[in-house]
C-alpha cells in the first residue's frame, strides 16, 4: 500500500524549503491587508491588495511556465526567493521613513505575487520528479502541511500580535525567511532540477510561440478542461467572498486587531486537519467523491458566516470552509500533476493559474463593492454563487479518478 512507503529525503528537502518560504509568505499575507486597514478605511480599496496579489497570475504564469519548462527549477526557487527577500527590505524602508502609502503598497505586493508566479510553478513542478504518481497525495500533503503549520499557526498569530506593537519586525523577518529558503532551494537534489531540460520530444521552440502550449493541451484533455473551467468560476466567487473579511472580522464582528491572527488559527486548524486526512479519505473513498464534497463544504460554510454574524460561529465556518478547500487543493494539485507530463508542467500549469488566479482579482473587486453595500453580502452572494456552481458538477467532480489511476502521460501525452 502506497501510504506505507517512505518517501525519500529528497520531498524532506523540498518540504524544509518551501516551509522557510511559507514562513515568508504568511507574514507578507498577514501584514499586507492590516497595512491596508491602517492606511484606509475603504473596503473597495483594502479589497484592492487581494486583488493586486492575484494580478501577476494572469499577467506571468505563462510566462513564468514557460521558464520554469527550460531551466533549472532549483535556480528558479532560489532567484525568485532572493528577490522577494529584497523587495521585503524595500517595504520595511518606506514603512520606516514614513513614505508608504496605500499606493507603494499596491506596487510592492504585486511584484511579490509576479515572483510566487515563479516559485510556485518551479515548487509544483518539482514534486513529480522526485514522487511516485500513487504517493503525490501524501507528498502535497506533506508540503501543504508544512505550509499551514509555518503560514497560518506560526506566522498569523506572531505577525498580527507584533504588528500591533512595531511594523518593523515582522517585515525584517519576513526579509529573513525568503532569504533562508533561497539557500536551501539551492541543495535540492539534482532530480529536482527537472529532467525535461534533456527530453528529446521536447523540441527546441522560440518562447513566444509557446504561449498556447498548456492552453491547448488542456483543451485536448477532457478531464482536465471541465475541471479547470469549474475551477475558475467558482475561484472568483470565493475570492469575492472573503476579500473583505478582514474588515468584516475587525469592523462588523468588533474583533480587536492584535486578536486577527489568532482568528486565522481557526482556518488553519481545519488546513492542518485536512491535510493530515486526505490521503486516508482518497485512499478509502476515491479521489472523486471526496473532492465533491470537500468543496461543497468548503463553499457552505461561506454562507454560514455572512449568515450568522457571531464570532465563533464565523470562526467555526472559516475551520470549515479552510479543510475543505484544503482537501480539494491536495486531490486536484495531484490529479494535474498525474495527468499531465513533466515536459510540460510548467507550461500547463502556468496557464491554468493565469485564468483561474487570474480572474481572482476581478472576484476581489466584486466583493469590494459588494462590501461597500453590507460586509456580510460577500459571503452570501458570492460564496452561495460558488456553492450552486459545485452542487451543478457534483456528478462530474464524483466521477473524478485516482492519481495513480491515469495513464502514464510522460508516454502519452500530447506535445
Amino acid at each position: 500500500m502506497s501510504g506505507r512507503q517512505p518517501l525519500g529525503r529528497a520531498l524532506g528537502n523540498v518540504v524544509a524549503a518551501n516551509v522557510s518560504s511559507s514562513l515568508g509568505d504568511g507574514i507578507a499575507k498577514v501584514a499586507a491587508p492590516l497595512l491596508a486597514a491602517r492606511l484606509t478605511g475603504d473596503p473597495l480599496l483594502v479589497s484592492g491588495i487581494a486583488a493586486v496579489a492575484m494580478l501577476p497570475w494572469l499577467l506571468f504564469a505563462i510566462p513564468a511556465g514557460i521558464l520554469l519548462d527550460r531551466v533549472d527549477r532549483r535556480r528558479a526557487m532560489t532567484l525568485a526567493n532572493g528577490a522577494r527577500s529584497l523587495l521585503a527590505v524595500l517595504l520595511l524602508v518606506l514603512f520606516a521613513t514614513d513614505a508608504l502609502t496605500i499606493w507603494w503598497l499596491y506596487l510592492v505586493v504585486f511584484v511579490y505575487g509576479a515572483l510566487e508566479t515563479v516559485y510556485d510553478g518551479a515548487l509544483r513542478a518539482v514534486l513529480p520528479s522526485i514522487v511516485a504518481k500513487p504517493d503525490l497525495p501524501r507528498a502535497n500533503s506533506r508540503v501543504e502541511g508544512g505550509e499551514i503549520v509555518v503560514e497560518r499557526f506560526l506566522s498569523g498569530p506572531l505577525t498580527s500580535a507584533l504588528f500591533a506593537v512595531s511594523v518593523v519586525v515582522p517585515l525584517g523577518v519576513n526579509a529573513l525567511t525568503y532569504a533562508v529558503a533561497g539557500v536551501l532551494a539551492v541543495f535540492l537534489p539534482v532530480a529536482a532540477a527537472g529532467a525535461h531540460r534533456g527530453d528529446p520530444r521536447e523540441p527546441h521552440v522560440a518562447w513566444y510561440r509557446q504561449f498556447t502550449v498548456g492552453f491547448r493541451y488542456l483543451m485536448g484533455h477532457p478531464m482536465l478542461r471541465k475541471l479547470w473551467m469549474i475551477s475558475v468560476v467558482v475561484g472568483l466567487f470565493f475570492s469575492a467572498a472573503t476579500a473583505t473579511m478582514v474588515l468584516y472580522v475587525l469592523n462588523r464582528l468588533g474583533l480587536p486587531e492584535a486578536w486577527y491572527g489568532a482568528f486565522i488559527l481557526a482556518g488553519a486548524v481545519g488546513s492542518l486537519g485536512a491535510a493530515a486526512l486526505a490521503n486516508r479519505l482518497k485512499e478509502r473513498y476515491r479521489a472523486g467523491p471526496v473532492m465533491a464534497v470537500a468543496q461543497t463544504v468548503s463553499l457552505l460554510a461561506l454562507v454560514l458566516m455572512g449568515a450568522v454574524p457571531v464570532l465563533g460561529v464565523v470562526a467555526f465556518g472559516y475551520l470549515l470552509s479552510a479543510a475543505g478547500t484544503t482537501v480539494w487543493n491536495i486531490l486536484v494539485m495531484s490529479l494535474r500533476q498525474a495527468a499531465i507530463p513533466g515536459r510540460l508542467l510548467g507550461r500547463v500549469h502556468g496557464t491554468w493559474r493565469t485564468l483561474l488566479w487570474g480572474t481572482m482579482p476581478l472576484g476581489s473587486l466584486l466583493g469590494g463593492i459588494l462590501g461597500r453595500v453590507d460586509l456580510r453580502a460577500p459571503f452570501l452572494i458570492a460564496g452561495g454563487a460558488a456553492a450552486l456552481v459545485t452542487l451543478a458538477s457534483f456528478r462530474f467532480l464524483a466521477g473524478l479518478p485516482n492519481p495513480e489511476d491515469l495513464d502514464d502521460v510522460d508516454a502519452t501525452g500530447p506535445p
